[in-house]
This record gives C-alpha cells, sequence and structure tokens, in this order.
C-alpha cells in the first residue's frame, strides 16, 4: 500500500500538511496521483531521457552557436558543461530516494525552502520545457521539408521552412501529434522511443566515423589536426563567452531529469529514475564528445561556407555537413535530427505536464491540473496546455526574432541554470543535518550539489546580464533591450506575478497545509 508521512490528502486542509507519498499503490497499481505505476523500467527510462535530450537535434542546434562562442575549445566547454549536469543529478538522485514525487523540483524545493522558492522551482522546470517544445517542432519543421526536398529532389521544398504561416501551421501539426502520442501514457511513448532513439543514434557515430575518414584521407573541407588542447577550457579568450559557452552546453545536456519526473511510473521508484539519469549523461557525453571532435577535424571554425563559424549554417549545422560527409546517405542524417526533434517533442511532454500535475495535486495550481484520463492514465489536461501554450510561444518567436532558434537557445540556458540551481541547493538544504554524517552523505548530498548549484548560479546571473546587450543572440532587441534577456526575465517575473495570483485565490499550499516543509531528519 501507499505510505503516507502524514495522513492528510490534498486539500483536506488539515494544518499538518501532506510530506510526500510513495510511489505506488500495490491494490490500484496506480500513484497517489493516479498514475500508471511500474510500467517502466531503466532501459525504458534511460531511452526516454536521451530521447528528451534529442542527441541529433541538440547538436545540429548548438555546434555552430558553441564554437562561434568558444572555437575549438568546443569539447573542453562541453566537459566544463557536463560536470555540473553530472554533480546536480547526483542530488537529484539522492532527493528522489529521499521523496519519489513527479513534482520533482517543484516538491524538493518547496520540502526544502518553503513554498515561495519551491514554486518558483516548478515554474522554472515548466518554462524551460514549454520554450524548448516550441524550438524542438521549428526544427521539426526545418527537417521535414528538407527531407522531403531531398526525396524528391526538388530543392524548392526546403523553402517552404521559411514561409512564416507555412511553417507556424507544420509545427502545430507535430505539436497536436506529439502532444497525443503523450496523452496516452507511458506505454505508447517508451514503445514509439526505442526506434526514433535507436536510429538517431546510429547515424550519429556514422556521421561523426565517416568525418574523421574525410580528415584522414585528405579530402575534409578544412582539415584541423586533432589537439588535446581542445578540452582545456581555460584557453577561451574571455570569461563572457566562457559562459555563453558553458550555458550552451548546459543546453545540450538538458532534459536527462524527464527520467525523475516519471518516478511515480517507474518499476522501483526510489532507485531507477536516479540511475536512468546518471546512465543517460553518461551516453549523452561520449556522444557529444565524439561528434564535436570529429566535426571540428573536418570543418574548422572558419567563416567558409563548411567552417562550424559560418553565421548562415550556425543554427543548423548537420543540414550543410550532411551531404559532404556522408554523402549519398546524407537523407539519413535529415532524417535522423528529424526523427530526433520530433521524438524528444513527445517525450518532452512528460516533464511540463507530470510537474503541473503535481502543482494541481498540491493545490499550487487549479485543481484541474491534477485530474488524470481515466483511459490513460496519464496528466491529460496538463499535456494538452503545454502544447498549446508551446505552440502559442512559438507562433509569436516566430514573428519577433531574427533567429528564433539562437534566441529560445540561449533563454532556455538561463531557464535551465534557474531551476537545476534552486533543485541542486535544495538538496544541500534539506539534507543539511545528515550532511556531515559519513563520507558517502558528505559528498552525495552536500558538496556535489553544492558545486553543481553554485556553478549553475553564476552561470544564470553572467548570462542575465550578458544578454542585457542588444547584440546578444541574433541581435533581436526591444528598446535597445536584447530580446533574450527580455524573454528570460519576462518569463520569471510572470511566473512571480502568477505566483501571487495563486496565493490570494488558493493559500492552501503557500501555507504549508498541502505540502510541508522539513529537513531529511523529520
Amino acid at each position: 500500500m501507499a505510505r503516507k508521512n502524514t495522513a492528510p490528502s490534498t486539500g483536506s486542509g488539515n494544518d499538518a500538511g501532506v510530506d510526500f507519498i510513495d510511489a505506488a499503490d500495490a491494490k490500484t497499481g496506480l500513484s497517489s496521483k493516479g498514475l500508471s505505476a511500474g510500467s517502466i523500467g531503466l532501459l525504458g527510462a534511460t531511452v526516454i531521457g536521451i530521447s528528451c535530450i534529442a542527441p541529433a537535434y541538440t547538436l545540429t542546434a548548438s555546434l555552430g552557436p558553441t564554437a562561434a562562442a568558444v572555437g575549438t575549445q568546443m569539447p573542453g566547454i562541453f566537459l566544463v558543461g557536463f560536470l555540473p549536469m553530472l554533480l546536480v543529478a547526483l542530488g537529484y538522485r539522492e532527493l528522489n530516494n529521499a521523496m519519489p514525487d513527479s513534482g520533482t523540483s517543484f516538491t524538493w524545493a518547496t520540502r526544502a525552502f518553503g513554498p515561495w522558492l519551491g514554486w518558483l522551482g516548478g515554474w522554472g522546470l515548466i518554462v524551460a520545457t514549454v520554450v524548448v517544445l516550441s524550438n524542438l517542432a521549428g526544427v521539426a519543421v526545418d527537417f521535414l521539408y528538407l527531407a522531403i526536398s531531398q526525396i524528391s529532389q526538388n530543392p524548392d521544398i526546403a523553402d517552404l521552412a521559411a514561409n512564416v504561416p507555412i511553417n507556424i501551421l507544420t509545427c502545430l501539426v507535430f505539436m497536436v501529434g506529439a502532444c497525443y502520442v503523450s496523452y496516452r501514457g507511458m506505454e505508447t511513448t517508451k514503445s514509439l522511443q526505442y526506434w526514433l532513439v535507436g536510429f538517431q543514434l546510429v547515424v550519429l557515430v556514422w556521421f561523426a566515423i565517416a568525418a574523421i575518414v574525410h580528415f584522414a584521407d585528405g579530402s575534409a573541407f578544412d582539415a584541423t589536426p586533432f589537439s588535446i588542447e581542445w578540452f582545456n577550457p581555460f584557453g577561451v579568450a574571455s570569461f563572457s563567452a566562457f559562459a555563453a559557452g558553458v550555458s550552451l552546453s548546459i543546453f545540450i545536456f538538458w532534459g536527462w531529469d524527464v527520467t525523475l519526473t516519471m518516478n511515480e511510473e517507474t518499476k522501483n521508484p526510489k532507485t531507477t529514475p536516479g540511475r536512468a539519469a546518471t546512465l543517460t549523461v553518461g551516453i549523452i557525453f561520449v556522444l557529444y564528445i565524439l561528434v564535436a571532435v570529429a566535426s571540428l577535424m573536418f570543418s574548422g571554425i572558419g567563416a567558409g561556407e563548411l567552417g562550424l563559424g559560418n553565421e548562415d549554417i550556425s543554427g543548423n549545422v548537420f543540414a550543410a555537413l550532411a551531404g559532404p560527409i556522408m554523402g549519398p546517405f546524407a537523407i539519413l542524417l535529415s532524417l535522423a535530427v528529424l526523427s530526433s526533434s520530433a521524438a524528444s517533442l513527445q517525450s518532452t511532454f512528460v516533464g511540463p505536464a507530470r510537474t503541473m500535475l503535481a502543482m494541481g495535486h498540491y493545490q499550487a495550481f487549479p485543481k484541474r491540473f491534477a485530474s488524470i484520463s481515466p483511459r490513460f492514465k496519464s496528466p491529460g489536461f496538463a499535456t494538452i496546455i503545454a502544447g498549446v501554450v508551446a505552440w502559442g510561444f512559438y507562433a509569436v518567436m516566430r514573428v519577433l526574432s531574427n533567429d528564433v532558434l539562437t534566441d529560445t537557445i540561449l533563454t532556455l540556458g538561463m531557464m535551465i541554470c534557474f531551476y537545476y540551481g534552486v533543485t541542486a541547493l535544495a538538496c544541500v538544504w534539506y539534507f543539511r543535518k545528515e550532511a556531515f554524517s559519513s563520507a558517502r552523505s558528505f559528498f552525495f548530498k552536500f558538496l556535489a550539489p553544492l558545486v553543481g548549484g553554485v556553478i549553475l548560479a553564476v552561470i544564470f546571473v553572467t548570462t542575465l546580464i550578458d544578454s542585457m546587450n542588444p547584440d546578444y543572440g541574433s541581435g533581436s532587441n526591444i528598446g535597445g533591450l536584447g530580446l533574450v534577456f527580455i524573454l528570460g526575465a519576462f518569463l520569471l517575473l510572470a511566473g512571480v506575478a502568477l505566483m501571487f495570483v495563486m496565493r490570494a485565490v488558493n493559500p492552501a499550499f503557500f501555507t504549508g497545509k498541502t505540502l510541508k516543509r522539513g529537513t531529511s531528519t523529520d
């Protein structure tokens, strides 16, 4: 049976507050929030985690901007971005072991810091995932028309992606399809992801090997000999460039925490999600280093036609490099990015939907968000709302921004740093009374999340300040302020405003009646 630390259910008004509820009820097979418990194992969770990161989509969108920011130090910057992700993942694992709850950042930050910062932590996760959902859909649109043009050998079809009305309507079709699959629950999600993830991993390894072969036989565009110095992040010219590079590299690792948001639906919810998160981050790191090194060896960082420093290809590197590197098999890379975007678009719905479900469950959001689809045992209403908001955000950005991809990626990087940082520091504070009880507790519950959280906080503040410059990102600005700063500040302030509205409408959560602040020794 489900075990409760305290007796009252959500909305009871009992002042003791609900601490947390274990993931499954043995009689019903459902979690405390009505989700289908025990439907995902370690392999399934890892596959969904990789899918949410979307390596093919992420790399084609980030290789160019990262190379432009830090040059050949890109592998070193990827390493720097990997370290806080790993440290934060260790903290997430400890929090999940203690409190397996689909609210993750929202629930854990509330338990550690109280309702106000906890609510903002949940908001940060929701905003980040909504931003990336819009981004994923945009990339899927680009590669859909590119793939059709390659198959039909009609280059004009690829230009349809630049037509704003067609682009926005096609994005809507992708969003509806992904929302539908996610609405049908984790079993449908898992089955689809095995094929899509496996395909993109194989093609990316193929691309990297082919690029290295071109370098070896002298047919690379701008052959650049490998150097161990590429892994030295301190070779970056300035701290601002370093911070921009790290923000981008944090973006490319983002998404592994989806394995935690579905903890109420995994087998052995206290251990499986944390192990899947660590495994996901490790696999992705190796893949990224391989592709980054291979791309540098083939293209270099110059501004030539296929150089990684060429602004004309920076938003979609694989579209330019696929033909020269993979020859007649270039269509496979286009299909890999398309499938990566579509797969991640669908799996990314998992995070915001389950966070909104938890926030509705604990009355931090309207109760309607706590509703579960009777047939599919998924957070149906929250899933639909995530899709509608993400499409609306994309439509607005597609009209306002000169380069919607770059600006949303940089905005996303700030949001990731914010809510990951809050969650990492929540781990430190929640376990503070037992942090020095053993060497293991000191490292996993104190030192690792503290270092990871501080790094992310520094990157967040630095990026926020730098993004005020009207030349930051794509160069889009409003009134002399960079669009990235305006987006980041607006999204955070909108969260604060909505939080006060919720406090006035339903104060139960904010007075500790539905989710109680505490420590690990309570």
